[in-house]
Parts: structure tokens; C-alpha cells; sequence
């Protein structure tokens, strides 16, 4: 699920129907596209205000124009596409595809392909301010470092199982959990070097408040978040969730920190600066993934077991 920052629109994948919902602020109302065969994620570039859908069963990318949300194109990738990100900066979009030792790039411009071999990617993200993109492989110890065009670039070592992965683009800073290990990876995307920080058990996920350069790691396997002060790379506290936390989302402006328990049903909500819980909402049955619009402050969630995109305001 990702949220665009400039209209305030929401898009989340609905991977058995082989759509995407979409949330429109200017009506506050949620609607269906249908995109391809089993969607299971989506990238924006906010500049040309397209989204990029990779369809898992159907081995393609559906291109969405998000001024009327209508479908413009679909981009033949391969077979398995799993994770795809977008530079807004060079309008080159790049999609993972799991199982193989290749990606595939997509130019925004044009919406031809091409497939680089990298080695197997299980993640993916981009920094657009350096025009580097980073992926890691889950059973690959090495983090590679690829410039615009899908040349290596680089490798920096962050150990077997890596898989949640955060990027602070002014600071420099990739943040890569390590799921079997209970640690996270803090590369510094100049030097290459890398520093680990002990977490809880299974961290799965990760997000940053880049204003106060905090970073909350979510511990699959024992119900907490680790709250990690980013210029010191230590533990400042650890906070209690609820049952196998799966996802996290940050609003940086009013420093709040929203998990998924998946398991338990509910959202954990955290005040940033305390490190402490504010409250829990029920959202649905195995909420999995969140997005917050920072402009409104509305939470967006998805849930495994409800057909239904859940907005929550500010004020809840």
C-alpha cells in the first residue's frame, strides 16, 4: 500500500481479486481497478503522478494514470515480479523478480523493459537522490548497490535472511533487518561500512522518522518494537505490541508510530517521542500492511481477512 503524498490518494493491492483500491480524499470514497493477476505490489512516482502495479501471477506491471485512476498500459516483466519501486528523479521504475537472478527495468518515459542479472532480490529500494538502488537477497549475505542504469556498484555485508528494509535519503542511511539473527543492519551509503544493533526476536519491518532520526524496528517473534536512536545506532527502548506484529508506518509530523498485530487484530499506536502506547485500534481481522498521509494524518490499513481498505482519522 502506498500513499501519494501530492494528491492524497491511497492505492493498495488486492492480490486474490486482481485489483487495487484506491482511496480518493476529494470524496472520501473507495474504489476498484482491476490490474492483472495476482497483484502483490505498487510504487508511485509522484512526479508524473503514474502507479506501477507488479502482478505476481500474470508476470507484468500494470501502469495506472492516477489523474482519472484508469489503466494505461501493462509491461510484459517475467515471470514472478515481487517487489517494485519507482525513482520519481529519472522515471525508471524497477521491479524484483523472486526465484531468478535478474530484475527488470522499466523506463517511465516509454514503458519498454529490460531485464539486468543481479543475482536473486527478495527486496528492493531506491534512493533517487543518489540514483542508487539497493537490493537484498534473503539468502544472499550481501546487500548490492546498483547505480541508475542496474550496474554493481557496490556490496556492503549485512548477513543471511536480511528482509524489511528503510531508507533515510538525507542522512545517508539504509536501515535492513535481519530476521534470523534479531539485529538491524545500519549501512552508511557512503563508506559502505555497516553497524548492527541487537532487536527482539524475528524484526520483519522497519520505518524511520526522519525528522527526529528515530527507527522502530517491529520484532515478529516477541510482540515488541525496538526504538533505535539513529546517530547513536543504539537501543533506546523497547515497546510491548500486540500479537506477531507484522507492519509499521511512521507520521513523522505528529511522531506517532502505527504497528499491524497481525495476529491480534488491532493497530498498536506509539508515541515517537516517549516510546510509549497510546492506545490500540481495531481495524479488521490480520491487519498486514499500513500507510499514513502525513498531510491529514488519516491511517490507511489492509486487512488479510477483511475485503475492505480501513481509514482511520487522526482523532481516533
Amino acid at each position: 500500500m502506498v500513499v501519494n503524498s501530492r494528491t492524497g490518494k491511497v492505492y493498495a493491492v488486492e492480490s486474490g481479486k486482481g485489483e487495487i483500491s484506491v482511496f480518493d480524499p476529494q470524496t472520501d470514497s473507495v474504489s476498484s481497478v482491476r490490474v492483472g493477476a495476482g497483484p502483490v505490489a505498487i510504487a508511485i512516482n509522484e512526479a508524473t503522478n503514474r502507479v506501477y502495479v507488479a502482478n505476481n501471477g500474470g508476470g507484468s506491471v500494470a501502469v495506472i494514470d492516477g489523474k482519472n485512476d484508469a489503466v494505461t498500459g501493462t509491461v510484459s516483466v517475467g515471470a514472478l515480479p515481487y517487489v517494485i519501486a519507482a525513482n520519481a528523479t529519472t522515471n525508471k521504475i524497477y521491479v524484483s523478480n523472486t526465484f531468478s537472478d535478474k530484475i527488470t527495468m522499466i523506463d517511465g518515459a516509454t514503458n519498454s523493459a529490460a531485464a539486468v542479472k543481479v543475482g536473486s532480490a527478495d527486496a528492493i529500494i531506491v534512493d533517487a537522490k543518489r540514483d542508487r538502488l539497493y537490493l537484498a537477497g534473503y539468502e544472499d549475505a550481501n546487500l548490492l548497490e546498483l547505480d541508475g542504469a542496474g550496474a554493481i556498484v557496490g556490496k556492503a555485508a549485512v548477513g543471511m535472511h536480511p528482509w524489511g528494509m528503510a531508507l533515510d535519503e538525507a542522512g545517508g542511511k539504509l536501515y535492513v533487518t535481519r530476521s534470523g539473527n534479531a539485529e538491524l543492519a545500519i549501512v552508511d551509503e557512503d563508506s559502505g561500512g555497516v553497524t548492527m544493533v541487537a532487536t527482539g526476536a524475528i524484526p520483519c519491518s522497519v520505518a524511520v522518522n526522519r525528522a527526529t532520526n528515530t527507527v522502530f524496528v517491529v520484532n515478529h517473534g516477541d510482540d515488541t518494537v525496538t526504538v533505535i536512536d539513529g546517530a547513536k545506532r543504539s537501543v533506546i527502548t523497547t515497546v510491548k505490541v500486540g500479537a506477531l506484529p507484522q507492519g509499521i508506518a511512521v507520521d513523522s509530523t505528529r511522531n506517532r508510530v502505527y504497528v499491524a498485530n497481525t495476529h491480534g487484530d488491532s493497530v498498536t499506536v506509539i508515541d515517537g517521542a516517549r516510546g510509549v502506547v497510546l492506545g490500540t485500534i481495531t481495524v479488521g481481522k490480520n491487519p498486514y500492511a499500513l500507510a499514513v498521509d502525513e498531510k491529514s494524518g488519516r491511517l490507511f490499513v489492509v486487512s488479510s481477512g477483511e475485503a475492505r481498505l480501513a481509514v482511520v482519522h487522526p482523532e481516533w
